[in-house]
């Protein structure tokens, strides 16, 4: 029989992990907003505004599409690259030269057939020549690459972002092989930061030290799929973490997030993982998740049209089916409200006139609805 002090002890640690998971989990807020079906794709992935207002949006099998929300209209944009579509893998992210207007460049992320059975991310650039509704890619040039590819179908991550100088930052997850996330003889599980034409730039902080590690901007990441500058040009991602522990980082030059050495979550198999408060020479995330959200899609808010949103984060949850919305101030991060939408979350964007737009993730052979979200008035 256990003792009274056992049996206290056990019931005030679980108090307390109880505790810790509803506030990990919180009671979903009012929406501030509506929500309104504008269209719906083939398992779509990623979206970006062109500057007249149109939608470019991403199909994993490979399509990539230009969308008109005021009429409805839709049109395929001819040459994409061969995409591998499996699993995690597909026509994934898209995003404008912030010089668009001026030189037409267009970039693109997607899984990519290596040798044998393996594959891998690759990020392309090409002049998008716009014809009536649709549009064709135009000498689609190859600039980034994971190095290795693997075998396996998941966490390519490839998401992509400019910052205010015009350098590209590229997404690589780990592609569920752990140990490379920590090694600088590749570039799986770290954050990647590039010139427009896919060179390096001399500040990179493993410059010199081997062509791979001079892209690595940070290291020791799992499956970052979302990342956003705010105002004054910080850099937060979020990743997945393994069973547990989702995590939102905030990023700084030749950090090491630890993973698979740390983690705030454990290995599916059971097998625990050391917590980042052990070792803390790995820098450790701003907010962690357990239960998970499945993070996907990221911005920061800069608009008005949603009272007191204005440079909060706004993350996609997927299996939280979910909006989280998190206060940003300084270097600080705190979860402030989470809008349950009833299905998963893929991509969050904001749009010309400060709306922001959802779309669902429909899942392979399945139709994934645009959402524009309607302030309440």
């Amino acid at each position: 029989m256990r003792s009274l002090s056992a049996v206290v002890l056990a019931s005030t640690l679980a108090v307390a992990c109880a505790a810790a998971l509803a506030q990990s989990a919180p009671a979903p807020a009012a929406k501030p907003f509506a929500e309104r079906e504008v269209a719906r794709f083939d398992e779509p992935w990623a979206m970006t505004f062109l500057p007249d207002g149109r939608l470019l949006v991403t199909e994993k099998a490979g399509r990539l599409l230009v969308f008109d929300p005021a009429t409805g209209k839709r049109a395929r944009v001819g040459g994409v690259p061969d995409v591998v579509h499996a699993g995690q893998g597909g026509l994934g992210d898209v995003l404008l030269h912030p010089q668009f207007a001026q030189n037409g460049w267009v970039y693109l992320s997607y899984a990519e057939a290596g040798d044998g059975d393996t594959a891998g991310a690759v990020v392309v650039r090409a002049t998008l020549e716009l014809d009536g509704d649709g549009g064709e890619l135009r000498k689609p040039q190859a600039i980034w690459r994971q190095v290795p590819k693997v075998a396996g179908r998941g966490h390519y991550g490839h998401r992509l972002a400019f910052d205010r100088d015009g350098l590209l930052w590229i997404t690589s997850g780990e592609r569920q092989k752990f140990d490379p996330a920590q090694d600088m003889d590749s570039n799986l599980g770290k954050l990647i930061r590039l010139r427009d034409d896919g060179s390096v730039p001399g500040d990179n902080p493993f410059q010199g030290q081997g062509e791979v590690s001079s892209q690595v901007w940070s290291l020791g990441h799992r499956n970052p799929l979302g990342l956003a500058f705010d105002r004054d040009g910080r850099l937060w991602v979020h990743e997945m973490g393994p069973k547990g522990g989702d995590e939102l980082n905030l990023i700084e030059k030749g950090a090491n997030y630890g993973y698979p050495i740390v983690s705030n979550g454990d290995h599916y198999d059971g097998k625990p993982i050391p917590d980042h408060d052990t070792q803390p020479q790995y820098r450790a995330p701003l907010i962690t998740w357990t239960p998970v959200i499945s993070p996907a899609g990221f911005v920061i808010y800069s608009g008005d049209r949603y009272p007191g949103w204005n440079g909060s984060g706004l993350i996609g949850g997927l299996s939280s089916q979910s909006l989280v919305r998190v206060a940003l101030d300084g270097d600080t991060a705190r979860e402030a409200e989470r809008f349950d939408m009833g299905t998963r979350i893929r991509e969050v964007e904001q749009g010309p006139d400060g709306t922001i737009w959802l779309l669902e993730d429909g899942g392979r052979g399945a139709q994934g609805r645009l959402f524009q979200l309607e302030p309440r008035s």
